[in-house]
């Protein structure tokens, strides 16, 4: 598994900053104005460094941006890269400015000196997210071990604590990566319980459910998804029980397929090796309740996770069978490449049966509809509750993940309506994402707040940015983390 570069912060050493071997990262907010870390730079550097803050360069660059200089003169670092921020930037522009220091991390050491920045536990939150590299499948692999990353700020004491934040918050979202990351002859169904098992000794409670036992409990619509690969379905259920006794919990449920073939209704082939990430909803619960066991949360979360592989064989599900599911309704399979749905309507069931949460988030990599509507930048929000929607919307905002509330109601209904069974698991190619919606809509409660986060365009892309490489991206760990922070700690 990848593990993150922890940040040190430090009162500033002057002296320390020449001798520095690797890369020095000088943050500065405005045009010609240098704090004392700087000004020891710029005379290293023979008045370089106060030539470009004064230069149009600098002065057309944004907050987050970053430079490279020349090599430096009379100092021993590799290169002195010049970042712009404002002391009291935000958040986001801070983790931007982070992640564009993050990205020399993999290879060498860093100090930044990050003056009076308010926020520089964010920047370097940013830069070890950027750091991030999955390379456990090459076999040529750099022998030098990823750089440290120090911080030179104007009061240390303001950023106690900061590390263990960042180490919980980076260790859930590097968790999800190499969960979404991985192969699916690597990360099989079976590979997948046991990497949550081994959650246990954070003080996680996890239990896994065999086919046995989700055939005992009805989760027949979970299992006809399964039953055509030769790995077991399973459904693992990971206990944070961090909150006051008998408080209800929180129940976040996680589409888990490991690899989605699209069974009998098969997918193109050009694409198709991208379907390792369909469990990367699954892979998002399993990170954010990772993070949530390293800080010890004061909250009560169950993260729930249905884990099959979707495959054509013999005994594969066609389309037009019927299933009936764990809450009794039936299911006319138009589809077979709409499984998720089929594995989160059990599994969601199942989360209020047993647990009676006082709010439900599912997360899944749905439909290739959200993305046509709203592409990379957000995820796709569904809700029957708008204080639970907002706190989730808020969230996002606060951690800069994209997210956008999506319509429901009743008139969609009449796209999944079957003349066979209770329902279809698909309703055309009109408004796909949101019959998607109302599809797991059928399987909440009354009364219980429920909200579905659609996370096709979000989990996984094709280029690099600002706080990830290409690949996983670990969408919605920090935002869930902030969610359960802000509505659910004691």
């Amino acid at each position: 598994m990848t593990t993150p570069t922890m940040p040190e912060f430090s009162e500033v050493t002057l002296d320390d900053i020449g001798e520095h071997e690797g890369r020095v990262a000088v943050v500065l907010s405005e045009p010609g104005k240098l704090h004392p870390a700087a000004r020891r730079v710029n005379k290293l550097m023979r008045g370089a460094l106060l030539r470009f803050a004064e230069s149009d360069a600098f002065d057309a660059m944004k907050d987050g941006d970053a430079h490279d200089l020349a090599y430096p003169t009379g100092m021993n670092a590799k290169a002195v890269q010049v970042v712009r921020l404002a002391p009291r930037a935000d958040v986001t522009v801070a983790r931007k400015a982070g992640g564009a220091i993050g990205k020399s991390l993999t290879d060498t050491d860093v100090l930044v000196l990050a003056g009076p920045v308010k926020y520089a536990d964010e920047l370097a939150l940013g830069a070890v997210l950027r750091a991030y590299a999955f390379d456990d499948h090459k076999s040529s692999k750099e022998d030098a071990a990823p750089g440290k990353l120090r911080l030179m700020v104007s009061r240390v004491d303001q950023f106690d604590g900061a590390a263990d934040r960042i180490a919980a918050q980076s260790e859930g979202v590097f968790f999800t990566r190499d969960l979404v990351n991985e192969p699916a002859n690597v990360l099989t169904t079976t590979e997948f319980a046991d990497r949550l098992v081994a959650l246990k000794s954070l003080g996680l409670k996890v239990k896994v459910l065999d086919e046995a036992a989700l055939e005992k409990l009805g989760m027949r619509a979970l299992l006809a998804v399964g039953q055509g690969s030769e790995a077991p379905s399973k459904v693992v259920v990971m206990e944070w029980m961090g909150g006051e006794k008998d408080v209800a919990p929180l129940a976040l449920v996680g589409k888990g397929v490991v690899f989605d073939t699209g069974g009998i209704s098969i997918k193109p082939a050009a694409g198709m090796e991208d379907m390792t990430m369909d469990m990367g909803g699954a892979g998002t619960v399993a990170g954010v309740m990772k993070t949530l066991a390293m800080r010890k949360a004061k909250a009560n979360v169950i993260g729930l996770v249905g884990l099959v592989e979707n495959m054509p064989d013999g005994k594969a599900q066609r389309p037009g069978d019927i299933v009936t599911s764990m809450k009794g309704d039936t299911i006319e399979v138009i589809n077979t490449d709409a499984e998720g749905r089929l594995v989160l309507c059990d599994v969601m069931w199942y989360a209020q049966e047993e647990y009676k949460p006082a709010g439900m988030i599912d997360l899944a990599t749905l439909t290739g509809a959200i993305i046509i509507g709203l592409g990379h930048e957000n995820t796709g929000v569904f809700s029957n509750n708008d204080a639970l929607c907002d706190g989730l919307l808020d969230a996002a905002k606060e951690e800069g993940e994209g997210a956008w509330r999506m319509p429901m109601g009743p008139g969609y209904d009449q796209l999944i309506k079957s003349h066979k069974a209770d329902m279809k698991n698909v309703g055309g190619r009109a408004a796909g994402s949101v019959t998607a919606a109302q599809f797991l809509g059928r399987f909440v409660k009354e009364d219980q707040p429920w909200i579905h986060l659609d996370i096709a365009g979000t989990a996984q892309v094709a280029q690099d940015g600002p706080l990830a490489p290409k690949g996983a991206t670990g969408w919605g760990v920090l935002t869930l983390n902030r969610l359960v922070q802000d509505m659910y700690e004691v």
